[in-house]
């Protein structure tokens, strides 16, 4: 398991008892700064680690590319042979092709006919593009004008034998996978997927499928959980829906703390008379009960039970994968390993709606991103903003981001957009 929180810190405890809100930056850093990767390894041939994190650097043992080689179909010649003004006639000597040099030797004034990724032969140094060669019976005539070296890729020009070619803690991208399949290696060390197990509470929840009663809802931000964490390639542990009864939610809370590395939870962190969340976690664990300025999402529990992370979210749907996406999920990309998890990727945009907004507090607002035929970004508002909306997400594709000092927002005005591409 990975090390967690000491028993006896809750870095936001004071700020919670004199109600005062952490600001967003700094919610996220405590979190970072309070996660280690978790242990344990798994030996992966390299058609499968996509997504998965690398444990140890791996070291290139070849060069690559491992000869010089041409860069292009054309004509090799010797850079002295070139003319310096109008035309001169190269003999052509013979072929080479990749996979199959040319062994033979080249004198003044000869040339070998090559093709893109074949061995420059022995005693030549430079391409000429078949397009800039005139082709005279059997000889190759090239005019004036070419740079020595030119369309030549040297031996150990991508990576040098000895070279870092992927650092531990990279999330293994397929542009890694095909720089590592290029230095010929087989298999990689990667961390184990974290365990992440989540349930929502709530009397009111209802599975899907089933018929909902008087003041009844259905159970989404279960399902919205377990995507998100599934989509961050983790191993989700869905442990449904539990009542707002103290008992059961000890006992759900202390076997979800058994079996997984991270708890996530939806609703109940609340001061509600039935928000048993924060009471529980303060005999099982050492958590914290944050008030985070951000909208939508102001309340999150963090902390440990035992050797897992605790993460407990707030009831609303958007709530809910507003505080995961700025807030929990770089805690588990730290958790599986990741050394730097990216910052968000953040655009500047023209609003073209007027937005509703009071200073105090960072505000994430579903928008529609569009790229004008100016070249500029244009970004709308999809309507009602209500923290329960969370049809409002699926009809976004990015966060319209408003800075806690910011207040409304006039039509018209540049803002910050942050792309759920990537993201979500």
């Amino acid at each position: 398991m990975s090390r967690r929180l000491p028993a006896d810190v809750d870095p936001c405890a004071e700020e919670a008892r004199q109600g005062k809100s952490l600001p967003l930056t700094t919610a996220r850093q405590r979190m970072l700064e309070a996660v280690s990767p978790v242990a344990g390894v798994a030996t992966l041939a390299l058609a499968e680690a996509l997504d998965r994190v690398l444990l140890e650097d791996v070291y290139s043992g070849v060069d690559v590319p491992s000869h010089t080689n041409s860069a292009m179909d054309g004509f090799a010649v010797a850079a002295s042979d070139l003319p310096a003004e109008g035309e001169r006639a190269f003999a052509l000597a013979g072929t080479a092709w990749a996979g199959r040099p040319y062994n033979g030797e080249t004198g003044a004034g000869q040339c070998v006919r090559i093709m893109t990724g074949a061995a420059i032969p022995a005693g030549l140094d430079t391409v000429i593009m078949q397009e800039h060669v005139r082709m005279d019976g059997d000889d190759a005539v090239i005019a004036a004008g070419h740079r020595p070296g030119q369309h030549v890729r040297q031996a150990g020009e991508d990576v040098r034998a000895g070279d870092l070619a992927v650092a531990a803690g990279t999330r293994i991208s397929a542009a890694h996978v095909g720089l590592l399949a290029s230095l010929g290696v087989p298999t990689v060390q990667v961390r184990r997927r974290p365990r992440v197990a989540f349930f929502s509470t709530g009397d009111e929840l209802r599975p899907i499928g089933e018929p909902l009663g008087l003041g009844q809802i259905y159970d989404s931000n279960r399902y919205t959980l377990g995507a998100m964490i599934a989509r961050l390639n983790l191993e989700p542990l869905d442990m449904g829906v539990v009542r707002d009864d103290p008992a059961a939610l000890e006992t759900a809370l202390s076997e979800a703390a058994a079996q997984a590395d991270a708890v996530i939870t939806s609703g109940g962190v609340s001061v509600g008379a039935a928000d048993f969340v924060t009471d529980t976690l303060a005999r099982l664990g050492s958590v914290g009960f944050w008030k985070v300025a951000m909208k939508p999402g102001k309340p999150i529990a963090f902390g440990r039970i035992g050797n897992a992370l605790f993460f407990g979210l707030p009831g609303n749907p958007v709530s809910v994968m507003a505080t995961f996406y700025q807030l929990v999920q770089p805690a588990l990309e730290r958790l599986r390993g990741i050394a730097q998890p990216p910052p968000p990727v953040l655009l500047r945009a023209h609003c073209t709606d007027r937005l509703r907004k009071r200073p105090g507090r960072v505000e994430f607002q579903r928008g529609v991103l569009e790229h004008g035929g100016d070249g500029r970004y244009t970004v709308r508002g999809v309507g009602h903003q209500g923290a329960g909306v969370l049809r409002s997400m699926a009809e976004a594709n990015c966060f319209i981001v408003l800075a806690a000092d910011q207040g409304e927002v006039a039509a018209g005005s540049e803002v910050l957009v942050q792309p759920f591409s990537g993201l979500i």
